[in-house]
Formats: C-alpha cells, sequence, structure tokens
C-alpha cells in the first residue's frame, strides 16, 4: 500500500477524515455549496456521490480526506484516483475544493498539498509494477470563473492544458433527420445488446480505438465501463445507437438522463455522453447521423434541451459539428495539469 507522508492540519478549525458512506449528506451539501460558489455544473446527489467511493481500486482511508467545523459539518474535501486502465499515461484526478467561507486560511493549500502527495505516493506504486519511465501527471478542474482556486494550482506547478466546454441545443428547434451512410445498420444499444449479449465489451474496445489519439485519454478497463458508463444508473439504452458495418461497431452515440440535475436545474436534458467513430468510417458523416438519432430521441421523450462536453481542441472536428447542429457553448472548465 503506497502511504501518504503529508498529514492535513486542523487550519480553521477542521479536523480530517476519510471519505464514508456516513458522511455522504454532508459531502452532497459541501458539493452544491462549491456548485453555487463556482459556477460548476454538475449536479451530483448522494447516490452519485456513493458511486465515486464505489470502486475498489480506491482506498478511502488513504485516498480521501474530508474536513469537520466543529459542528459537523463540511467544509473541505480531497479525493485523489488513478485508474486501473491507465497504463501509457498515470493521470491522478485530484478533486476537490473548500467551501467559500473557509478559503482564505491556507486550507486549501493544504489540501492540494496533500493531494499531490498522495497522488505521488499512487504513482510511485503503479511505476513498480509498469516500469519507473511511465509519464504521470496530476490533473485538476477548474471552473472558469473560480480564479483562487487558478492561482492556487498555478503556486503549486499546474498549467493550464486546454479548456472544455459544456454546450447545450435546445429541443425546440427543428432536428435534422438522421441520414445513414450507406452499407451502414443504426440501432440502439437496447436493441444491440438483445441482439448480441457481448456487445457492451466490444464496444468498450471500440471507444478506446476511436479515441487512442485524444488528448490524455487511456483505454477504459471493463470495471471502470461498467462503473461510470452503460452499467451506471442514468445510463439510457434506447437513447443510444450504434451504427454496425455488417459484425463490426462503426460508431457509437452514447447518452444519459441525469435526473438528479433536472431537479437542481429546473429544466430536462438528454445528455451525450460518449460520441465517437472509429478511423476507417469517418468522412461519411456518421457522427452527424448517430447525434441526430440520440437528437430525435430525447425530443420524442419530452427532453427539452440536449447537452454534451467536448474538449475546445477536440482533434476531430468536433466542436463545428456541434455548432452546426444548434449546440451552443453554456460554460468553460479549464483543465490543469503537472508532471509528477
Amino acid at each position: 500500500m503506497a502511504i501518504s507522508s503529508i498529514t492535513l492540519p486542523d487550519l480553521a478549525g477542521l479536523t480530517w477524515q476519510p471519505l464514508s458512506q456516513d458522511l455522504l449528506a454532508a459531502w452532497h451539501e459541501l458539493h452544491e455549496a462549491l456548485n453555487a460558489a463556482d459556477g460548476a455544473q454538475e449536479h451530483l446527489g448522494p447516490d452519485d456521490l456513493r458511486d465515486e467511493l464505489a470502486p475498489d481500486w480506491i482506498d478511502l482511508a488513504q485516498d480521501s480526506r474530508i474536513g469537520l467545523d466543529r459542528d459537523g459539518v463540511a467544509r473541505a474535501f480531497g479525493l485523489v484516483q488513478v485508474r486501473p486502465g491507465d497504463v501509457t499515461l498515470l493521470r491522478a484526478a485530484c478533486w476537490g475544493g473548500v467551501h467559500p467561507k473557509w478559503r482564505g486560511q491556507g486550507v486549501g493549500r493544504a489540501l492540494l498539498a496533500w493531494q499531490l502527495d498522495r497522488a505521488e505516493a499512487i504513482v510511485a506504486a503503479r511505476r513498480a509494477e509498469l516500469g519507473p519511465d511511465t509519464p504521470a501527471r496530476a490533473l485538476t478542474v477548474i471552473e472558469e470563473r473560480a480564479e483562487s482556486a487558478a492561482r492556487l494550482a498555478e503556486r503549486a506547478g499546474f498549467s493550464l492544458s486546454r479548456y472544455f466546454f459544456v454546450m447545450r441545443r435546445d429541443l425546440s428547434e427543428p432536428i435534422p433527420a438522421p441520414v445513414t451512410p450507406d452499407g451502414l445498420r443504426v440501432v440502439t444499444f437496447t436493441q444491440a445488446v438483445a441482439e448480441r449479449p457481448g456487445i457492451d465489451d466490444v464496444l468498450r474496445l471500440a471507444h478506446n480505438e476511436a479515441f487512442e489519439q485524444h488528448w490524455g485519454f487511456q483505454p477504459w478497463s471493463p470495471d471502470t465501463w461498467q462503473q461510470w458508463e452503460t452499467g451506471q444508473r442514468d445510463f439510457r439504452g434506447d437513447w443510444s445507437f450504434l451504427a454496425f458495418d455488417g459484425e463490426q461497431i462503426a460508431g457509437y452515440a452514447l447518452s444519459a438522463g441525469f435526473r438528479t440535475e433536472w431537479a437542481n436545474v429546473g429544466w430536462t436534458q438528454g445528455w451525450t455522453s460518449k460520441l465517437g467513430v472509429r478511423p476507417p468510417w469517418r468522412g461519411q458523416g456518421l457522427a452527424k447521423t448517430l447525434l441526430t438519432a440520440s437528437l430525435q430521441a430525447f425530443a420524442a421523450d419530452g427532453m427539452e434541451y440536449a447537452g454534451l462536453d467536448v474538449d475546445s481542441d477536440n482533434p476531430t472536428g468536433a466542436v463545428g459539428l456541434y455548432s452546426a447542429l444548434g449546440y451552443q457553448v453554456r460554460h468553460r472548465a479549464a483543465h490543469w495539469t503537472k508532471s509528477l
């Protein structure tokens, strides 16, 4: 087990302990306070947060901390995650934040130092398995208006790597009819699974191939794919589409409906979580076919909007495709990285 050398001090009257199921309500309240202060777009309910703690490769005693005030109210948290599928690049995701009323007292600085130390320890353990020269970097996502967090990251040695956009489309606007390229067949994920029960893992491998050249990408393992994609509670197989060329998957659009978020924002949305076309089938308009099929499915079920997020420097021209289909940028978040 990789052990961190830094312990968090009792700053600003906070005491620290690992995240746990017993602290989900307190963590959720803190997460919503951070969203309100920093303009974050992702509203996670207690069940969603429970899922974040579920993977057996996360050692909560070592990888997580939550700071409680004297009344037991959560005021800060930090979590470090390195997915088991990372092989050619180890990505230590440093997720956390400090309640706005507890900022300016050194809590964020101490928490980030702890996260970096923990990230180094996890990376050292993985390099012992993969090789001492395996590249690694810490990653933290900072909302565009969270300027103090950006300054903190920069002082800690992080650099701004790129922006990711959240884009949204009004589904009351006309939706183009999907046009399937010659020789291909498009079906829902639900239908594909009924026809071929093992197709989900074939899809995972197709996604790994389609995104192989994308910034920071590492292949999804079977467990993480199930945990956060096709096996998660909000996944919608009837809103998701696969394109086949014979028996081969040529492309896919995977979708979800996040009901917890709908309750928070006051409107409904179909969310495209993955859209990909494998290299041999690019240049035929297949991504547009799959996305418009999803748009029609969202609208047919009464969704008000369609949403997705995208790397602003996506090498396949995705931002242009989405804009042409009526999506507009609603939010930007910065990805900051530091080599380890």
